[in-house]
């Protein structure tokens, strides 16, 4: 588990493909304490496991479902790469609850300046945006971010300058692809309700969940 609070980023050395899978060789260019063999880093947003490392230089393996859902597998040496390490229990949620196991590729379409702001438009898949929410949470590229508005196959977020500075979406031109996470909680919710309407489930003899069920019970 991730909060999406990139602690640095990192220089893709080299992309091993080794049949349908790969690995990736990534130096930190942050200075990255006690790497453990086995542990989860989030490159980019996806969540990958440490193989070996020495210094600040480790490697990570890249199944071949990773590499059709994320960007991952297009990435040239010398790519930039936004790196988090996974949460530790007490440790300060500052952004959302990212798994960072990435839902699909998004575009940038446009970007705006705003003060001292950018304002950043992105193209998703349609079957995604049904978890993308106004004001709701959102990674790209393993960033936690605020959602400012949404329609059918778009979003649009903020981009203050700290994270500009700190992560490598300062770097990012129009028609760049991006690796997309939605909102964790929502997919689950989609889920449980369906299943309490009788849909895709053996669920039996329970009432629909609607908007009116939510408002006769308190939740509206």
């Amino acid at each position: 588990m991730f909060t999406g609070l990139i602690e640095g980023t990192g220089t893709l050395r080299r992309l091993e493909h080794h049949g349908p899978d790969a690995q990736m060789v990534i130096q930190a260019n942050t200075r990255m304490e006690r790497i453990l063999l086995g542990e989860s880093i989030a490159v980019d947003g996806a969540c990958l496991t440490v193989v070996s490392f020495h210094g600040n230089v480790f490697t990570v393996d890249v199944s071949a479902e990773t590499l059709h859902r994320t960007t991952l597998g297009r990435k040239p040496a010398g790519s930039q790469l936004n790196l988090e390490r996974a949460l530790r229990m007490g440790d300060r949620l500052g952004g959302h609850m990212v798994s960072g196991h990435v839902d699909g590729i998004g575009t940038l379409k446009d970007r705006t300046a705003e003060g001292r702001s950018w304002r950043l438009f992105f193209h998703v898949p349609r079957e995604l945006t049904r978890y993308i929410i106004e004001k709701g949470s959102i990674a790209v590229n393993g960033i936690s971010l605020t959602v400012n508005g949404c329609g059918d196959t778009h979003f649009d977020v903020n981009i203050v300058p700290h994270t500009a500075g700190e992560t490598t979406i300062s770097q990012m031109h129009v028609g760049d692809a991006v690796n997309i996470e939605t909102d964790l909680i929502g997919k689950y919710v989609e889920k449980m309700v369906a299943a309490w309407g009788g849909q895709g489930s053996a669920v039996k003899d329970k009432a629909n969940v609607d908007v009116n069920f939510l408002k006769e019970h308190g939740f509206l």
